[in-house]
């Protein structure tokens, strides 16, 4: 039980703490999840991330249903799932409340701009801390530059490109005859 609730805790601090999304929640995640708890690994992290991008939801929930469940079970899956939504529903529900007397607040809209320039920051050490992690070789920067550019120019969904990368990484992998785990 003491470990339910500490995985509830750690969600619920993160989710309270993630503003922008689920993007500006992977510094937090690193830190929390693998540095400091050890509940997985970098690649574990990116993996779980990837494939909560990929599937139905909020990214935010699904990794932490994912790291939940990997470290706990499936109550340990439900506890970080409700950890991290509990803040958003508290907060969101706060607001609700007083919408019609803060939607005009010119202090407020100030305050939302800077705090969309800091996730933006958040969100651009995630990605450098991902690159080191991620493109280790000339197939990965393939991969990267591949993904970046049909992301930019086209309107396919994330999910091709994510399957996409794993298909061309299973083949790079194959062809050089490294062994799959």
């Amino acid at each position: 039980m003491k470990d339910l609730f500490e995985l509830f805790i750690t969600f619920a601090r993160i989710g309270g703490l993630t503003f922008g999304g689920g993007y500006a929640m992977l510094p937090i995640l690193q830190r929390e999840v693998v540095e400091i708890k050890k509940w997985a690994t970098t690649e574990e992290l990116m993996d779980y991330y990837a494939i909560g991008q990929t599937t139905p939801g909020i990214i935010a929930v699904n990794t932490a249903t994912f790291i939940g469940q990997r470290h706990r079970g499936t109550l340990g899956g439900i506890a970080a799932t409700f950890g991290v939504i509990f803040p958003s529903l508290i907060i969101i529900s706060i607001i609700a409340m007083f919408m019609n007397n803060i939607e005009d607040s010119i202090v407020l809209q100030n305050a939302f701009a800077g705090i969309r320039v800091s996730v933006y920051v958040l969100i651009l050490n995630a990605v450098i801390k991902l690159w080191k992690k991620s493109v280790v070789d000339k197939t990965g920067l393939l991969i990267f530059l591949l993904i970046f550019t049909l992301s930019i120019f086209t309107s396919l969904s994330p999910v091709l490109f994510v399957i996409g990368a794993g298909v061309i990484g299973l083949l790079t992998k194959t062809q050089r005859g490294e062994r799959l785990k």
